[in-house]
């Protein structure tokens, strides 16, 4: 293994749950709060944050998740694709269920619950915002919080970078396609350039810029490197939560008007987690796999890379809208119901290990 990467993999695809990520819920409920009553007391503030836009893209939120993005992204060592063939049917089960039953799953839970379901207690105007934003939650695997909740359920390191810098080679080609499809199939009109000035803004740019500063830091050595990762660490949930005041601030007066929006949008979320994050444990199991490559394979089924969802629903829909709301869901939810996945998956190590040693016999 390569000696550099070997140093450097450990660290960062293992530190355990910081001050921000361990109340991740708690602040994104102050920014709840602080978002509302700023928008009421300061409308004309915001109003005019709004109007700084170019070519649809809204410049302070630009910055912003430029901000969130990018110190996720310098983690990600896409040298490790060459550990994929270690563990293909852990790294099948992980694309399978990230490209061909998240994103799908979602949009048919957006309609059944969103369209239908909860259609009465939801402004009709809305509906297809919720589903768009609920679609480009699903649409894009997690990126920097896997990290955390392999190391939190004991998962193989290698394995869980190999599957996140394969996830986001993909993501570079197929998010626009992807999502396009499912919200063409959902009768959601696809503003197709504003959605590949997303893809370029969120996505490739990004990356280029990370793994650059990335090979820069590395070239300082491995523990320069680490040491920059944890300073930059604070940025990127800074910047979120930044990002979600300003939301909040232009979303006040509907959420008033509507809340159990939050509550309803959350429902079809938490049943995605519930049925991709059980499909991929127990498809691994099936094939074989060790626990160890299970847990990240489940965990990035369940989880979903948040930041690009919202800087593409704001790109996309607007920051007032819905989807941008729908996203935001989301992040609230996202902490408290992965460290439910988390200690699930460790408590049932004895069944699935169980489960193997029959099979082998």
């Amino acid at each position: 293994m390569n000696k550099r990467r070997s140093a450097t993999v450990q660290p960062h695809a293992g530190a355990a749950l910081g001050t921000f990520e361990r109340y991740l819920t708690l602040w994104v409920a102050v920014c709840i709060v602080v978002g509302i009553m700023l928008g009421l007391w300061l409308p004309n503030v915001f109003q005019a944050i709004g109007h700084m836009a170019v070519a649809q893209v809204n410049l302070p939120v630009g910055v912003l998740i430029w901000v969130m993005i990018i110190p996720m992204l310098v983690k990600v060592d896409f040298g490790a694709l060459g550990e994929v063939r270690r563990h293909m049917r852990g790294i099948g089960v992980t694309l399978f269920v990230n490209w061909l039953v998240k994103p799908f799953s979602m949009a048919l839970l957006a309609w059944l619950f969103v369209r239908h379901l909860f259609a009465p207690w939801l402004p009709a105007d809305q509906i297809d915002s919720y589903v768009a934003g609920l679609i480009l939650l699903a649409a894009a695997p997690c990126t920097a919080m896997v990290f955390v909740w392999s190391r939190l359920s004991g998962g193989d390191p290698l394995f869980t970078l190999s599957q996140v810098a394969l996830n986001d080679t993909i993501m570079v080609f197929a998010f626009a396609p992807l999502v396009g499809l499912l919200l063409g199939l959902s009768a959601i009109v696809v503003p197709w350039d504003t959605l590949l000035v997303s893809v370029g803004l969120y996505i490739v740019v990004p990356v280029i810029l990370a793994q650059v500063w990335r090979h820069r830091l590395l070239a300082r050595g491995p523990q320069a490197f680490e040491a920059a990762v944890r300073r930059m660490g604070p940025w990127s949930i800074a910047a979120l939560l930044a990002t979600l005041v300003l939301l909040f601030a232009f979303q006040g007066e509907q959420i008033l008007r509507q809340p159990l929006v939050i509550a309803l949008l959350a429902v079809p979320i938490l049943l995605q987690v519930a049925i991709n994050a059980t499909l991929a444990y127990v498809l691994n199991r099936q094939l074989g796999e060790s626990h160890a490559v299970a847990c990240p394979s489940a965990l990035i089924g369940a989880s979903n890379f948040f930041e690009l969802a919202v800087a593409a629903a704001i790109s996309l829909f607007g920051i007032d809208s819905g989807a941008a709301l729908a996203t935001v869901v989301g992040v609230l939810i996202e902490v408290p119901v992965m460290l439910l996945v988390v200690a699930l998956v460790n408590r049932s190590k004895g069944w699935y290990e169980a489960g193997q040693r029959h099979m082998r016999i």
